[in-house]
């Protein structure tokens, strides 16, 4: 069972940046393709990015684009979404999600598609 967990969230300043991390243990990563979701207060969860398992195709929500970097570790089983340029509607709780295949670009973004999720690190954009 691949477990994973998220970290790197808190509070910054718009126009900050933040880097979350989702670190995966219970089974090698290296198979999985990992994806990062939001859900904003009284909104429903939104796929924000993913990466393949081999790094090799990272897909993004439009809104995101340009401002956050997903890139992954496998050695150290971890994948980060860097998040710069950071605006007041970014504020969510961040989960990472995984499941044992290839993304693509009618995939990635649906809930239903991952099979492992993290419990969630909140970031607040605020001045």
């Amino acid at each position: 069972q691949l477990q994973l967990v998220e970290s790197g969230g808190g509070l910054v300043q718009p126009g900050g940046s933040l880097r979350l991390s989702c670190e995966a243990s219970g089974f090698t990563v290296d198979y999985y393709a990992i994806g990062w979701f939001r859900q904003a207060p009284g909104k429903e969860r939104e796929g924000v990015s993913c990466i393949s398992s081999s790094g090799d195709s990272t897909m993004y929500t439009d809104s995101v684009k340009g401002r956050f970097t997903i890139s992954r570790d496998n050695a150290k089983s971890t994948v980060y979404l860097q998040m710069n340029s950071l605006k007041p509607e970014d504020t969510a709780v961040y989960y990472c999600a995984g499941r044992r295949a290839y993304p693509t670009s009618s995939t990635w973004f649906r809930e239903y598609w991952y099979e492992h999720w993290g419990q969630g690190t909140q970031v607040t954009v605020s001045s």
